[in-house]
């Protein structure tokens, strides 16, 4: 007597694309996905975002076609935050669309464009248990949470940026990559007080905190500054790899950085010579020559350390 098991589902890797309003989700779902098809992926683009008009990557499954903002904010008199919050919990309560339309597409790569709302990642539980569904359904994913490089010269907005990465990581609950994103304007609004390496590594946050306490409106709030940069510290587990979505290192080390925590780089889907193989397993040497690549290539060189700025501080 022989048993029958049922057919194990086939696996499906991706990125579901999150973060802030503006930061560029769409443009880097497009960049990616024309990126990818270079390499030889066939990659498939997901709309979940129902405030998305006039999509510029052609969209292979579109939550228009289920619920529109526009339709939301109408019918049922919300704003612009309300409604996304009742369209993501639709969304949840009608995965079977969802599920419908993912099916018709096989060994493909997806690229998952979410809503631009802070709170949907952060305190909001639709979005994590559609995740969490997609994951069920046997998907790979990475969340890649993409914030504007520019709030790096900007302190106060550092550490605001620093803890809602790592409220995000907390709360959705996936492999994540934070990207800083939009490199080439990185200084548009004011000159970094320390190295890139500063900032996407996340290192010593005293420094930045004392650089914030020399501003008189910041300095009242030193205590609290403090203890948020030691809840940060404490968890360890904020980083950011800097991006320029025209520029084609950089979106190399995005989707290498990507492939490494979802998997991808360790299966058997393409080919994968062994240089490929020993760039995901190569260290903090690699991707501190890599940021340092950018930030000549995107930074007005200073001629100081950082040991220079903290003497200045």
């Amino acid at each position: 007597m022989t048993s029958s098991n049922p057919p194990k589902a086939a696996l499906h890797f991706g990125q579901v694309v999150i973060g802030p309003p503006g930061s560029g989700k769409t443009t880097y779902c497009r960049g990616m996905q024309e990126f990818l098809s270079h390499l030889g992926r066939k990659v498939v683009v997901v709309n979940l975002d129902p405030a998305n008009e006039g999509l510029p990557y052609p969209c292979a499954v579109d939550i228009s076609e289920l619920v529109t903002l526009d339709d939301v904010m109408d019918g049922l008199k919300l704003g612009p935050n309300g409604g996304l919050i009742y369209s993501m919990e639709y969304l949840e309560a009608n995965l079977d669309w969802l599920e419908s339309k993912l099916k018709h597409h096989h060994d493909c790569y997806f690229l998952f464009d979410c809503p631009g709302q802070v709170e949907l990642y952060t305190h909001h539980n639709s979005v994590k248990n559609i995740f969490a569904q997609l994951s069920k359904w046997n998907f790979r994913l990475t969340a890649v949470h993409l914030v504007d490089s520019h709030y790096c010269a900007d302190p106060a907005k550092f550490i605001s940026i620093l803890c809602t990465s790592l409220s995000t990581m907390l709360h959705v609950e996936l492999p994540h990559v934070n990207v800083l994103s939009k490199m080439d304007l990185i200084e548009q609004y004011g000159k970094l007080a320390f190295n890139l390496d500063f900032y996407t590594e996340v290192l010593d946050l005293t420094y930045l905190v004392e650089h914030l306490s020399s501003d008189p409106f910041f300095k009242k709030f030193h205590h609290l500054n403090v203890k948020l940069a030691e809840v940060i510290q404490d968890y360890s587990l904020v980083s950011f790899v800097p991006l320029n979505v025209q520029d084609k290192e950089s979106m190399t080390q995005v989707l290498r950085t990507v492939d490494k925590a979802n998997g991808y780089c360790f299966g058997d889907l393409e080919e994968r010579n062994l240089q490929a193989m020993m760039s995901a397993a190569v260290g903090a040497d690699f991707q501190f020559s890599t940021t340092l690549s950018v930030q000549e290539k995107y930074m007005e060189a200073t001629g100081k350390t950082v040991e220079d700025d903290v003497m200045d501080l």
